[in-house]
């Protein structure tokens, strides 16, 4: 596994309001440049069994107006898809509340020479009608998940078929893990302050957070 302050100083991250058609919403934004041609990152976010060896098993169909259903995680309708360029989903888990909206974009670009660099940037936007999640744990609690599906993401396109997700899934067990998740947790919550939330708010998220993913008794 690669190192963990490489692999979290890779991304960057941030919180911004943002307009919904159901009102204001927050997003979390992830940013980072993987060795991989943009045709590469989009097949392994969009085809079933990629998504499948470096993600969660998923059934449905990755096509606009098409349905998607993660094992247990979430499910939605493709909102947007504009290969291999653009894709947008509906993000929810059993049936939303009336006044929530929870939707992922994924926007990839290629650089470099050759375009075998790709730009990737998500972006998962909500709004709860219930604010007591957000505030007990902040960015974090849904930045800490993605941060790990992403580490996963870079090493599948590194690997390609050597990629061992029963590996990846153990480590996601090991100490290592842990170290990486409460870094992730600091990281979201340096983003969280720098969206403008108080010093000391921003402090006692980010301890929620990670005390939720990485349990002081696993702690070594």
């Amino acid at each position: 596994m690669a190192d963990v302050v490489d692999q979290i100083n890779a991304m960057h991250r941030k919180v911004r309001d943002t307009e919904t058609p159901k009102g204001k919403g927050r997003s979390i934004i992830m940013r980072r440049t993987y060795d991989a041609a943009v045709h590469d990152v989009w097949e392994a976010c969009t085809d079933a069994e990629c998504l499948g060896r470096w993600f969660l098993p998923v059934t449905g169909e990755m096509k606009l107006g098409g349905h998607y259903q993660l094992e247990g995680n979430a499910g939605g309708e493709v909102l947007r898809c504009e290969p291999p360029r653009l894709l947008r989903v509906s993000w929810t888990f059993g049936e939303p509340k009336e006044g929530d909206l929870s939707e992922v974009e994924v926007r990839l670009t290629p650089e470099g020479e050759g375009e075998e660099r790709t730009l990737f940037e998500l972006e998962h936007v909500a709004i709860a009608d219930d604010p007591t999640f957000w505030d007990t744990y902040g960015p974090g609690a849904a930045g800490v998940g993605w941060d790990l599906g992403l580490v996963s993401l870079g090493m599948y396109l590194t690997e390609g078929e050597a990629f061992d997700r029963e590996a990846t899934q153990a480590w996601s067990e090991s100490e290592e893990a842990g170290k990486f998740m409460a870094a992730s947790s600091e990281a979201w919550g340096r983003a969280n302050a720098a969206y403008g939330t108080p010093a000391g708010t921003a402090a006692a998220m980010t301890s929620a957070t990670t005390n939720f993913y990485v349990p002081p008794a696993a702690e070594s």
